[in-house]
């Protein structure tokens, strides 16, 4: 299937938050408001051109705004494109609260074990003696 503009948009954010240092980058966003690169840099062990391609990587899927401030660059949560992971991730969600409330239904309707409850008979089993 040939990409469209938007499934490189969505490709562009899912590669984004693949790393746990960007996804840290957008909680400390989150939290704390916009800050300095400076700022962001103290929260992490890594040199500051390292932080500075994570920071691209965000910037260019949308996900962070750079604003220059005289000779800072300040940035700043931008969390509309993670619509894009929520709209995606909404089939699969239905799809396993579905398989999850048919467990449940069938877990409801098991008879119960005489003198003791599911997790005791499960216990029972002989497993480990």
């Amino acid at each position: 299937m040939p990409a469209t503009q938007e499934t490189r948009g969505e490709d562009r954010v899912f590669g984004a938050l693949s790393s746990p240092v960007r996804r840290e980058v957008l909680r400390l966003l989150r939290d704390e408001g916009p800050q300095p690169v400076q700022q962001l840099a103290a929260h992490f062990d890594m040199r500051r051109p390292s932080l500075s391609e994570h920071l691209k990587v965000l910037r260019e899927a949308g996900l962070v705004s750079e604003e220059r401030a005289g000779r800072r660059r300040i940035y700043r949560l931008e969390a509309e494109p993670l619509t894009e992971v929520r709209d995606w991730l909404g089939p699969y969600e239905r799809f396993w609260r579905a398989k999850l409330a048919g467990l449940a239904e069938l877990l409801d309707d098991l008879p119960e074990a005489e003198g003791g409850d599911r997790t005791e008979r499960a216990d029972d089993s002989g497993a480990g003696t």
